[in-house]
């Protein structure tokens, strides 16, 4: 069976991993904490995916997820990564 990179379908996303040196401007900017975004667990298979291109990414981290969205016209939403 051939593997399938998620990423690349039109059902998802695009999901960017945000640099650490980016990550306290980007929550001063948006005026919360990192324990109030939304999570995204390690074992998420996007996630897994982003491994393969950015490698091992630590619980903690920000990702940026950027969707089309038919009333805003481009969403962006950030998701702090969790554990298994």
């Amino acid at each position: 069976m051939a593997k399938f990179n998620i990423l690349l379908h039109e059902m998802v996303p695009e999901h960017i991993l945000v640099p650490v040196e980016e990550e306290e401007k980007l929550l001063e900017e948006i005026g919360i904490s990192k324990n109030q975004l939304p999570k995204i667990r390690k074992s998420d298979p996007v996630i897994k995916a982003l491994e393969k291109i950015s490698g091992d990414i630590e619980p903690g981290r920000i990702i940026k997820i950027v969707r089309k969205s038919r009333t805003s016209g481009i969403a962006t939403i950030y998701r702090m990564v969790i554990g298994e």
